[in-house]
């Protein structure tokens, strides 16, 4: 039972039944939430403010009547009109416990919908240059797009978990050359690694394997011959790596598209940027020089271009460079159109800071090879900064220059890596504090959610233990007389438990999977604040032996919060554990 769809559906009700001119879509704009002051009351309401103007009525009149309409609701003990116009509904105490029934019928359905009817949505993410094992640079994104995936395919949408594979550049010849050092070492000489090759150890296992399979025989073949073995080979240990990588931090994908596939005569790119010329979208010209930044892209010649501020973008873009070879952003518009013709209309790429100037133009090649119908949603991944004891952490001396991620999930695990990068909103750049990641207070937020995990956890062994005839089973607790939570405690954790179906909501709708992890600490630190109390008052406690009745209506709210708690952390990709050490 979502108390604020609910509500929101009867004001809907209500404002067509006072105002039948209204039209569904001003009514539609109405909101049900939360008041912000607790003390105003449960449900708060626009609705008069939202649709009194373009009636040209007062708000406060239009909110007079709706709090009249709702006088006689058996579910509402009193309805205020406040400020301009906001409505303030107080609930009867049945409404929570019927919210606190729905948590046990549904369980782990608790909070799900049916909000993306399935519509087909590609999130891609990661997709870090495949020329080496993962950064803690490229984590954040990571665990972001994982979770917004997870988020959306929650709530009713069919998710495509997309890992674009940058394969086509440079920078793979030139990791093509550094395994050829490798090779070179496994069969016996010395070597030294020139600067702009990649020296890390990684490659080290494929050089090896190089040797292991030719022996020789590629010293004796040009560049230009063993480059593309070599390329090949290469190209698969590192995306295998990066696989293992991101299995470390419960990240997966769906799709693994290859930049290749795009190039060559008759590929991709040939196709799109023909379908652009037949359709009117370039045309030859020359930009003026880009403002205050160096555009890789540019050049001062007449080109190819693409007529991007058609489509929302800040300037036209070039698609082809002197050589005659595409640019980056070619391939960007080939490579979109491909995932609209995959039947994508909906699609949401998680980038890196550094690509913060690449919204804008992503944006219109979607709007332009989808005719308007597909949407793009650019999520910037803000910079990650680890630390220890208030100091910088140093790179990793046997990986290269980069500290890896699999060093950083050895260290403080999945779940407080996970945790931790979505307790921020991506764009906000962070801290990542060792220090503070282990520790057992509640300024750690992964463990003081997961500790209200384990306590619910505890609450049914110490019952099991101190009650062993009570019958716990799920059977019986589904018959609790849930009618004697009526202390403020009780309907105060009830009222966090309600919120979850909103919150999962509007997290999916805004693509902003923090909101969850802002959830699963509020509701962590209602119950542990409810456990406290039953230290000084043993009318609060969960298991009270001498209110057997109360113990059972008590353990109902404890399973419904455990049950919430475990639905939010899957959601996040963070286990539920039944006891922390």
């Amino acid at each position: 039972m979502d108390i604020f769809a609910d509500f929101a559906a009867r004001v809907a009700a209500a404002l067509k039944t006072l105002y039948p001119e209204a039209s569904a879509e001003l009514i539609a704009r109405a909101v049900v939430e939360p008041p912000r002051d607790p003390g105003h009351g449960d449900l708060s309401s626009n609705a008069a403010m939202v649709i009194a103007k373009p009636l040209g009525k007062n708000p406060r009149e239009i909110a007079t009547a709706l709090a009249a309409h709702f006088g006689d609701d058996p579910d509402v003990t009193s309805v205020e009109v406040a400020g301009p116009g906001f409505i303030n509904f107080r609930l009867a105490e049945p409404v929570w416990h019927r919210v606190l029934k729905s948590v046990d019928v549904l369980g782990e359905a608790y909070g799900k919908s049916d909000l993306g009817k399935g519509t087909k949505v590609n999130v891609e993410y990661v997709s870090a240059n495949p020329t080496g094992p993962m950064h803690v640079g490229h984590t954040r994104g990571a665990v972001f797009g994982d979770a917004l995936a997870s988020l959306l395919a929650y709530v009713g949408y069919d998710v495509t978990r997309e890992y674009y594979i940058n394969d086509a550049g440079g920078q793979v010849d030139v990791l093509a050359q550094s395994a050829f050092l490798r090779y070179r070492e496994a069969l016996g000489e010395t070597i030294e690694i020139p600067k702009g090759l990649y020296p890390g150890d990684y490659l080290k296992p494929t050089g090896a394997a190089l040797a292991a399979e030719y022996g020789r025989t590629l010293l004796d073949r040009s560049e230009a011959d063993w480059l593309p073995i070599v390329k090949d080979h290469v190209l698969a240990d590192m995306l295998e790596l990066i696989k293992s990588d991101l299995a470390d931090l419960r990240v997966k994908h769906d799709e693994f598209f290859s930049e290749r596939t795009l190039h060559g005569q008759g590929g991709d790119i040939d196709l799109t940027l023909q379908w652009l010329r037949d359709e009117g979208l370039v045309y030859q010209g020359t930009l003026e020089p880009p403002k205050g930044q160096v555009d890789d892209d540019w050049e001062a010649r007449e080109q190819t271009l693409f007529r991007a501020k058609d489509f929302g973008d800040d300037t036209d873009r070039a698609l082809v460079k002197s050589d005659g070879s595409y640019t980056y952003f070619a391939a960007d518009i080939a490579y979109h159109r491909n995932k609209y013709l995959r039947g994508f209309k909906e699609m949401i790429n998680v980038l890196g800071a550094d690509h913060s100037g690449y919204v804008k133009r992503l944006q219109a090649a979607v709007r332009a090879v989808s005719g308007g119908e597909a949407s793009m949603d650019v999520k910037i991944m803000q910079l990650v900064r680890l630390m220890r004891n208030g100091e910088p952490v140093t790179m990793s001396k046997r990986s290269g220059d980069f500290i890896r991620l699999s060093d950083l999930v050895e260290e403080v695990g999945a779940d407080a890596t996970r945790f931790m990068l979505l307790y921020r909103r991506n764009e906000q750049s962070m801290d990542f504090d060792f220090a503070l990641v282990k520790e057992q207070t509640r300024d750690n937020p992964v463990f003081y959610v997961q500790y209200a995990h384990a306590r619910t956890c505890s609450v049914f062994r110490t019952a099991e233990s101190e009650l062993p005839a009570l019958d716990l089973s799920p059977a019986e607790l589904s018959k609790a007389p849930l009618e004697l939570l009526v202390s403020p405690a009780d309907l105060e954790l009830i009222k966090v438990v309600a919120q979850w179906p909103r919150t999962i909501t509007a997290a999916a709708l805004a693509h902003e999977p923090h909101r969850i992890a802002f959830y699963l600490y509020e509701l962590a630190a209602a119950f542990h604040s409810f456990w406290a109390k039953g230290k000084d008052d043993k009318t609060l406690r969960f298991v009270n032996p001498e209110d057997l009745k109360m113990t059972v209506a008590r353990l109902a709210l404890v399973g419904a919060v455990r049950q919430v708690l475990v639905n939010g952390l899957t959601v996040l990709g963070v286990s539920a554990p039944d006891e922390l050490s």
